[in-house]
């Protein structure tokens, strides 16, 4: 009899201590380089989120646990990460900052059978040419982006020249191509631009491509540059005195690179934003304005769209899981696909046909320094300016499928 009962209170405790054993999520992004403050801020959202759920009760009976991995936006070091991940346990991947790094690390995250979510990743690329089964991006694209941005420009800015200021890769090139496009800009004749070298350009080579932009006469000025590579090149446009001779537009903004970048230098800057911490009070979402505020107690600051990105992406998969009762790979994904729920913003789905997250984009000008320096924080940079909806910005199923074909890949995900 002792020994029927030492027998099951030992098969109670296993079962126990593995009930309680966590499922990790492994978060590969930026902690240094030029892309960290985009990075440090999906770490944040994140950690927020985990917390949320453990207080909660976890998923599944069971604490949710967050490994990390720095990949300073070096796709070589991302792929490196995901194997290193993965042999840890992770049941899911996301992260972001750089499209080279996302695209790489979600072909290594297929490789080993796991979903991976690209928070910052822009590039069309990654659910266009390059996109597969296991991505999922959680943010728009640079087709979005530009789409909606020349919905303002082709209305304010009609009939300027254009020059196109570019990093070269394949975040600023599809930015690019889908600006040009969109503006009635694809003469590079009447609108030039110069690529500058990525990553890690010398301050030099973004001087220069400034004196080419000043010399071409042009009236707009496509700062395709992210990070601390736009706030570098913003401060030298500020201070070259080219805000007094054109208007600049910097396609894809962040909180940490108008923050990076300054008040005063960001003054009426027009670019687009998936979501910034404005719009739920703008609009009334319920869901944005409690993460804001929760937000902002925990880390005394308000929270970009990379936090934001990162925060709703953990609870997606929760989302996800609980859908279908298991962490098995093929069955999220299929419960993710055409699936569509509310997060710190207005409703956005999953599409099934290229994983791209069918969502609103927001284009937003600089607010004046004054403005930004009266908020409790120092952090009301944005105005937001139009909301275009995710069915008007994004590709159509058709133009993806040519996208595909062009470039010789299937038109079903693999």
């Amino acid at each position: 009899m002792f020994r029927c009962v030492v027998f099951i209170a030992l098969a109670l405790s296993t079962l126990a201590s593995h009930a309680a054993d966590p499922i990790r999520l492994g978060l590969n992004y930026p902690s240094t380089g030029r892309y960290k403050e985009q990075g440090i801020a999906q770490a944040r959202g994140a950690l927020m989120a985990i917390e949320e759920i453990n207080a909660a009760g976890g998923l599944l009976g069971r604490p949710l646990e967050l490994l990390t991995a720095n990949t300073a936006s070096k796709p070589e070091k991302a792929v490196e990460n995901v194997k290193h991940l993965a042999a840890q346990g992770a049941s899911m991947l996301f992260g972001g900052s750089s499209s080279a790094v996302a695209i790489a690390a979600g072909k290594e995250a297929a490789r080993q059978g796991l979903i991976y979510f690209g928070t910052l990743t822009y590039a069309n690329e990654t659910t266009d040419e390059e996109g597969q089964r296991y991505m999922f991006r959680e943010t728009y694209n640079a087709w979005m982006a530009a789409k909606a941005l020349a919905f303002y420009l082709n209305q304010s800015l009609a009939g300027k020249k254009v020059f196109y200021l570019t990093a070269d890769y394949s975040w600023g090139h599809s930015t690019e191509s889908s600006l040009r496009n969109f503006t009635n800009t694809k003469d590079e004749n009447m609108h030039p631009g110069v690529l500058v070298p990525f990553p890690r350009p010398k301050q030099s080579d973004i001087e220069n491509a400034l004196t080419a932009a000043e010399r071409s006469g042009a009236d707009v000025l496509m700062m395709i540059q992210f990070g601390d590579d736009m706030a570098t090149a913003l401060n030298l446009a500020y201070r070259m005195g080219l805000k007094e001779k054109m208007t600049i537009v910097v396609p894809n903004l962040t909180l940490g690179m108008a923050k990076s970048a300054g008040a005063g230098v960001m003054e009426d800057v027009i670019g687009a934003v998936p979501w910034c911490w404005q719009v739920p009070y703008l609009y009334g979402f319920e869901k944005g304005k409690q993460f804001v505020e929760r937000f902002a107690e925990r880390f005394q600051k308000y929270p970009s769209s990379s936090a934001a990105s990162a925060y709703s992406i953990v609870y997606e998969f929760k989302s996800a899981v609980e859908r279908t009762g298991s962490l098995n790979s093929s069955k999220l994904i299929t419960a993710l696909e055409n699936h569509t729920y509310t997060s710190v913003k207005d409703p956005q789905t999953w599409r099934d046909f290229d994983h791209q997250n069918l969502q609103s984009v927001y284009v937003v000008k600089g607010k004046q320094r004054a403005r930004v320096l009266a908020d409790k924080f120092n952090e009301d940079y944005f105005e937001v300016l139009l909301n275009i909806s995710g069915n008007t910005a994004a590709k159509t199923y058709d133009e993806w499928v040519a996208t595909r074909q062009a470039a010789g890949k299937p038109v079903r995900l693999q």
